[in-house]
């Protein structure tokens, strides 16, 4: 195969005319023309032409359109001087009837008119002059940005066509087209994925950033040695599979639309343009489309097993780090700080942004001398938390004590009637009833492949100490008062997709045993009360509501965030900001000063006391509603709300 190096001083129209006239080292464009984009090509009748740019409009991530032709036109003007889309690429694939039937070195023959009556001839299949010619940016054209980087080109190193992948994920629909997704996959190496994200973001119309970052698997994709089309190309130690949008996406809408003829180039065999690459490119690009400083994409792992990366721009990286620092706050001075552990917050809503189903646990019996035994601190956090989750689309269950069941139901009641809670949601218990009485509750028969939950929160949650106790922040055991629930975050480490969330203010919570060594160490009493369970993320604040209220928020920053979104929807459907109604619900389901005040108010008519001092009035942890806890959610919708309405840098 040709090396890109051979040629590095070429132009895209020597290497054209290299192509042109049948050059034998010339396999496929991978490493060639380096710094200027590659299409990929599509040739369809005049009929389907429409359809298939809404098709393109509508999935701009695999299919961002470079220019569409002139009906019979050969050349392309915007994109190249001297071309000739019929001689110009190296192998075409001819299809009939969405058959793959041959591949061919020249279009030429498909020029010349049948034989065949006139007034016949204008509608022919087989007629060059009722062909429309698409042509689509192509992930090629960055190759030579990463490798500029400092980030190996696997495919191009190991001289192979980069590997392609047909995906699990559907493509959105436009007239007679509809097909899966497909994507190309290089290997990155771990600590260069932030620039490899980077450096392809600058490029939308090469198919941009990344559309999943991780495990194969979650795209449906069971074999990589297998590739759809292209090689198989090989990972080092360290890399992580990193997948891009694919234009070859076009070739299975060919196939199946179904057209009575049509040609594509052939995978990895592409036509090279003369724009250079870059975000100041000359072709025509929606205002959308553009690169922004402010959306340049931040990678993140949210999870091991599945490995998954996530995106986020950096200005939500930097809002939702505000956030992070606001419930921070230390006004009942308790220390903690000392627990902070930096973007625990950011990874966590990125996590409960990919989940489907989330299950949230609260209840801190730490009043063991009054019924309800229970504080105030830890339930508002947790409806803030599921009102939101519920408004982005998410299933949400509660889990809470068999001893409070009816009074928390009742309580859920409450919050719907009084609009604190969007909706009512299930509201469950776990007991120990066995060895495998975690697994049957977190997957379905249980079957650890088949989980009923994808997050699991905590948020002021009594923990399990080391000695298999529960004890309030005075070394009290409570044991008696708690159920088993941290059985089902200690499971949950051992269940493919299921990630924990742990929420506290004192290091004796659920999921705070992720920072147990701190808390032995810095906090009173630690070395006794300090919770053994880890959680995945253990988000620390100054009152563990506050957890709940920043968590809600940066939710809310993250289904706003343009660069999140795209990953999400793996860059199909986009709309260029979110659609006003939708905005408007996500604001309406945010905390806000009058519904948490409304909620406390609910809390302490069920008799719910103050963690601290065990007043029963409206406070928490010894802070008074107004101004401490009022005056921390302002703050933070302060932080969210410049994303009240959809600017492009949110």
């Amino acid at each position: 195969m040709l090396q890109s190096d051979d040629f590095d001083n070429l132009s895209p129209a020597d290497l054209r005319l290299l192509i042109r006239q049948k050059d034998p080292r010339i396999k496929t464009t991978t490493g060639l023309a380096n710094g200027y984009q590659q299409a990929n090509v599509v040739i369809l009748p005049k009929n389907l032409a429409n359809d298939f740019e809404a098709f393109c409009r509508s999935n701009p991530a695999p299919l961002p359109l470079l220019y569409r032709s002139q009906l019979g036109e050969t050349s392309c003007q915007p994109l190249a001087r001297h071309a000739d889309i019929r001689t110009d690429i190296s192998q075409y694939c001819v299809y009939e009837d969405g058959r793959l039937v041959k591949t061919v070195s020249s279009l030429q023959s498909y020029s010349h008119q049948p034989r065949s009556p006139p007034e016949q001839q204008a509608e022919h299949p087989g007629t060059w002059a009722h062909m429309v010619c698409f042509y689509l940016g192509c992930s090629f054209g960055f190759e030579g940005k990463l490798k500029d980087a400092g980030v190996p080109v696997r495919n191009v190193e190991q001289g192979r066509n980069v590997s392609m992948y047909r995906t699990a994920v559907r493509c959105v629909p436009a007239g007679v087209f509809s097909c899966p997704l497909v994507v190309t996959m290089r290997p990155v190496p771990a600590a260069l994925l932030d620039a490899a994200v980077r450096v392809t973001y600058l490029s939308p119309l090469a198919h941009g950033a990344p559309v999943h970052i991780g495990d194969p698997a979650l795209l449906g994709i069971q074999d990589l040695s297998r590739p759809d089309y292209g090689e198989a190309v090989e990972l080092q130690p360290g890399d992580v599979t990193v997948f891009w949008a694919c234009g070859v996406t076009a070739i299975e809408a060919i196939l199946s639309s179904k057209p009575p003829l049509a040609f594509s180039h052939s995978p990895g065999c592409m036509f090279l343009t003369d724009v250079p690459d870059s975000p100041c490119s000359t072709i025509t690009q929606p205002s959308d489309t553009k690169p922004s400083p402010e959306l340049s994409p931040l990678c993140f792992q949210v999870s091991q097993n599945p490995l998954l990366y996530s995106l986020v721009s950096q200005a939500t990286a930097v809002k939702i780090r505000q956030l992070e620092t606001i419930i921070g706050d230390d006004p009942g001075e308790r220390g903690i700080r000392a627990l902070f552990v930096q973007d625990e917050l950011l990874r966590s809503c990125l996590a409960l942004s990919h989940s489907s189903s989330v299950a949230i646990t609260t209840g801190f019996p730490t009043h063991y001398m009054h019924s309800p035994p229970d504080e105030t601190d830890g339930p508002p956090g947790a409806i803030a938390m599921a009102t939101m989750l519920l408004s982005l689309g998410k299933r949400v269950t509660m889990v809470t004590d068999r001893r409070a069941l009816e009074m928390n139901r009742a309580i859920i009641d409450e919050a719907v009637r009084t609009g604190v809670l969007s909706a009512a949601v299930p509201l469950v218990t776990f007991e120990d009833s066995g060895p495998d009485a975690a697994l049957h509750f977190l997957c379905h028969h249980g079957d650890p492949n088949k989980p009923r939950f994808d997050h699991l929160v905590a948020i002021e949650r009594s923990g399990r100490a080391a000695d298999g106790n529960y004890y309030n922040m005075r070394g009290v055991n409570i044991k008696h008062l708690v159920d088993p629930v941290d059985d089902l975050f200690i499971a949950a480490k051992h269940i493919p997709g299921i990630s924990t969330t742990g929420i506290g203010d004192g290091g004796n919570e659920l999921g705070m045993g992720k920072v147990k060594e701190k808390v032995q160490s810095l906090m009173p009493k630690g070395s006794l009360i300090a919770c053994d369970v880890p959680a995945d993320f253990a988000i620390t604040a100054g009152v563990s509501n506050w957890g709940g209220y920043a968590v809600a928020c940066g939710l809310y920053l993250l289904h706003t965030c343009p660069s999140h979104r795209r990953y999400l929807k793996r860059g199909l459907g986009l709309e260029p900001v979110t659609p006003t109604e939708q905005l408007q619900a996500w604001t309406a389901n945010l905390p806000s000063v009058e519904k948490e005040e409304s909620f406390l108010s609910t809390l302490v008519k069920f008799g719910i006391r103050s963690g601290k001092t065990g007043h029963l009035a409206m406070e928490v942890d010894g802070l008074t509603f107004h101004p401490t806890h009022s005056d921390i959610i302002t703050r933070l919708l302060e932080v969210t709300g410049s994303c009240s309405t959809p600017p492009p840098d949110c």
